[in-house]
């Protein structure tokens, strides 16, 4: 590793440090929930966010939006949201001449962070509106290509206790997120910091914009420099055909998840101020970015057995290959 792309990458981690301590001022605990926003959006990735209501998800998102002075929408799913409720629709307009021609109107789609609220509870139809959005960042109505805005971004949330009137995600759609982050209650000293902090003047007025996220690809090719070792590449391969050879799983990883573990294993390297990929980078992120892409056969799922189970017994029983280093 050279020593421009050295200081490149401590440039980039003191940018970040920054940034999430700028989000701390607004947001308490949840480490690793940002750790996963800020690596899915520079590794150009979306998050499925499961969590009850009341904890926070909406309050991160428009957080890290403020401090990457990026523009947030927010969509609430239900069961009655139409697709073109969230792409937009052709609306027929009249000239001063009494022409009539149509204009493209641009749904919420049109942002750089998309926060999708319980997504689940809208149906399939709904749903699939995102998808060639979330894989090509476009969208297209009536024939016509939209290009997006970049960056684009999607939080999705779901509960995951409440499931009448739910649709549940497909598994096409699911590999689609780079990252599912589970998001719980905050311990007992974090949340009595939550209600001292509500005593002072309210931390959102003087958020303070710390770097530009529309530079945000930039900054991601910098980190595409961090060096992964072949033997850890191999580990990163043999983690993810593992799980297609499962006993306990009906579906495995697609290479997209082969994708996503060697880039958010960059990302998440970078963020600790290394130039260098280590094995429990992989291991830290693994259940984050494989673990939704498997499906449990119906035989080990009424045995009560959990595809992070699965997922933890393959990270034990994979030996990274010293040998190759």
């Amino acid at each position: 590793m050279t020593t421009e792309i050295a200081n490149q990458i401590e440039q980039f981690t003191d940018q970040f440090k920054q940034v999430k301590a700028e989000i701390h001022r607004v947001i308490v605990g949840n480490d690793e929930i940002i750790d996963g926003v800020l690596i899915s959006l520079l590794a150009k990735g979306h998050v499925l966010l499961e969590g009850i209501p009341g904890i926070g998800k909406t309050k991160i998102v428009a957080t890290v939006a403020d401090v990457l002075q990026l523009v947030f929408s927010r969509i609430q799913f239900t069961p009655d949201l139409m697709p073109g409720d969230i792409v937009g629709s052709d609306v027929v307009h009249e000239s001063d001449t009494g022409e009539k021609h149509l204009d493209f109107q641009k749904g919420p789609i049109f942002t750089n962070i998309l926060l999708a609220d319980e997504i689940n509870r809208a149906t399939p139809r709904t749903q699939s509106a995102l998808l060639e959005s979330m894989g090509e960042r476009q969208v297209t109505v009536d024939g016509v290509t939209h290009v997006l805005d970049r960056p684009f971004f999607v939080l999705a949330t779901q509960n995951p206790v409440e499931f009448e009137g739910t649709f549940p995600l497909p598994e096409a759609q699911l590999d689609r997120f780079f990252m599912k982050l589970s998001l719980g209650y905050l311990d007992e000293a974090a949340e009595n910091e939550m209600l001292v902090n509500l005593a002072g003047a309210h931390p959102i007025e003087s958020i303070e914009a710390v770097v530009d996220g529309h530079a945000l690809p930039g900054l991601a090719r910098r980190i595409w420099e961090v060096h992964v070792d072949d033997s850890l590449r191999d580990y990163i391969v043999r983690i993810v055909f593992a799980t297609r050879q499962h006993r306990d799983l009906a579906l495995g990883a697609s290479p997209r998840a082969s994708h996503a573990l060697y880039r958010g294993a960059q990302a998440y390297a970078a963020l600790q101020g290394r130039d260098h990929v280590l094995p429990d980078d992989i291991k830290i992120l693994a259940p984050s970015v494989v673990a939704h892409r498997c499906l449990l056969n119906p035989e080990s799922a009424l045995r009560g057995t959990r595809v992070t189970t699965v997922l933890a017994a393959i990270l034990d029983t994979t030996a990274l290959d010293i040998g190759e280093q």
